[in-house]
Parts: structure tokens; C-alpha cells; sequence
């Protein structure tokens, strides 16, 4: 069985996170194991506290995984300061990790800036020239290339301009100015559009986390980079499609209706 390493933060709510990872990857046929960055009390209406790992900690954590069980791929979501990104680059160089996806969570869907800029400085000059693959949302990616994105050509702009100076591939996701579904793929001075269908459904809680960890499962499987991203897109949609409705705010996926049927 191929082995994924998700490296995130937890969510107490299942929806997103740690516990998103983990289902993505147990759906998608691979067998996952965890590094926790911090433990959230948070639900779908918001983040109540949040309780980070000290950098010793969360070493000994990926050292006790990488000399036990060594994964195929690495997902890294949010980690929220510099000392344990510094930690997690540390450890990911020491190793030669391999088939590494970075979701770079800096700014969250409603536009709240989610890093210090101390943490973001950090995130760019260690992590972002160890990822195989960065999966930056729309204010991300502006801020990671610089450039003020309002259509698809400032998108290619930017993803030109992070692939050039961080030498990763980069995996732009549509919405946010864009308004639409279609992310767009940026290495070796080319590019190239996975189309998505715009879905209906409010309940998007985790949607990041969960396509980045999808495409972490595809390279895992020997997949490679465009059959892992349309894999994963189809996975998402297919989440969105299953109209899942917990809690009073904006809900989680169904990460499992590709296994499990529903009593309707």
C-alpha cells in the first residue's frame, strides 16, 4: 500500500485540516499518517483557540514516521510560524522527501491574512524551493508572485513569476477574482487549464486542503503530475456534488461518497 504524510494543523470539526487529510487519503486509496502542527478548537461557524506544537515536538513526530513508515508523498497545509516551518524544511531536506504538495495557507477565503509576515518570509525561502507542487489560491498566489490578479491572464502572469522564482510547479485554483472552477498548471515555461464545473454548494469548508491532499495520493500512486490534479479535481467535485449538510455555518465535504452510500 502507497503511504501519504499529511503535516497540518487539527480541526476539531473534522471538516478541514488534519481529519480532512486523513479521510481524503483513506478515500483515495492510500494509507495516511499525520503530523500535527496545532490543535484548533473550531467548528463550521469559526476558530475559537488554537494551541501550536512546540518545533521539538513536532520534530520528533516526523522522526518517528520518516524512520518508520517512509511516505511516498508529503502534503503540507497550514503551519502558522516560522520556527516550525523551519523545522518541517529541516526535517523534509534530511530525509530527501519525496513528492512534496505545499497548500500555502497565508489568506483565507474571506481575505483574512492567516501568517505573520515573518512566518511568510520563512515559508518562501525554505519550503516553497523544497515543493514538488504549490497550491496557491487566488490571494495567495498575488502574494507570492506580487501581481494584483483580476483575470486569467494576471493568473498566468503570477503562476509564470512563482514558478520561475521558486522553481516548483505551481497549481493556481480558480474562484476568488477568477469566479470560476478552472485552476491552472504553471512549470517549465508552459501552462495548462484543468476545466471544473462551478458546483451549487455553500459547504466548502476544507475544499484546499482536500484537493491538495488528493494530488498527494495520485503522485503517492505513481501517477503523474496532470492525472494526479484531474484525479483530485474530480474528487473534490464529486465531494461538492454529494450536498453534505452538518452544522450551522459554512459545513464540510462528504469526503467519502466515492465508498460510501447514503440512505436518502
Amino acid at each position: 500500500m502507497k503511504t501519504v504524510l499529511t503535516i497540518a494543523g487539527s480541526d476539531s470539526s473534522g471538516g478541514a485540516g488534519i481529519q480532512a487529510d486523513i479521510k481524503t487519503m483513506t478515500a483515495n486509496g492510500v494509507y495516511a499518517m499525520s503530523a500535527v502542527t496545532a490543535l484548533t478548537a473550531q467548528n463550521t461557524t469559526g476558530v475559537t483557540g488554537i494551541m501550536e506544537v512546540t518545533p521539538e515536538f513536532l520534530s520528533k513526530q516526523l522522526d518517528s514516521i520518516f524512520t518508520d513508515i517512509f511516505p511516498d508523498a508529503v502534503k503540507i497545509g497550514m503551519v502558522s510560524s516560522a520556527k516550525l516551518i523551519e523545522t518541517i524544511s529541516d526535517r523534509l531536506k534530511f530525509y530527501n522527501a519525496r513528492n512534496i504538495v505545499l497548500d500555502p495557507v497565508m489568506v483565507s477565503t474571506s481575505g483574512s491574512k492567516l501568517l505573520q509576515d515573518e512566518a511568510v518570509e520563512t515559508l518562501k525561502s525554505c519550503l516553497l524551493r523544497q515543493a514538488d507542487l504549490l497550491t496557491p489560491n487566488v490571494p495567495e498566489a498575488s502574494i507570492l508572485s506580487g501581481v494584483s490578479i483580476e483575470n486569467e491572464e494576471d493568473l498566468i502572469k503570477a503562476a509564470e513569476i512563482i514558478n520561475n522564482k521558486y522553481g516548483c510547479a505551481v497549481l493556481c485554483k480558480g474562484g476568488h477574482n477568477i469566479n470560476d472552477a478552472n485552476d491552472l498548471l504553471y512549470r517549465n515555461n508552459s501552462c495548462k487549464w484543468f476545466k471544473g464545473e462551478r458546483i451549487n454548494n455553500e459547504n466548502t469548508h476544507g475544499t484546499g486542503c482536500t484537493l491538495s491532499s488528493a494530488i498527494a495520493c495520485g503522485l503517492a500512486r505513481g501517477l503523474d503530475l496532470e492525472m494526479s490534479i484531474q484525479l483530485a479535481k474530480d474528487y473534490v467535485s464529486g465531494a461538492l456534488k454529494a450536498m453534505l449538510v452538518l452544522g450551522k455555518g459554512r459545513g464540510p465535504l462528504d469526503h467519502m461518497w466515492n465508498i460510501c452510500k447514503r440512505e436518502k
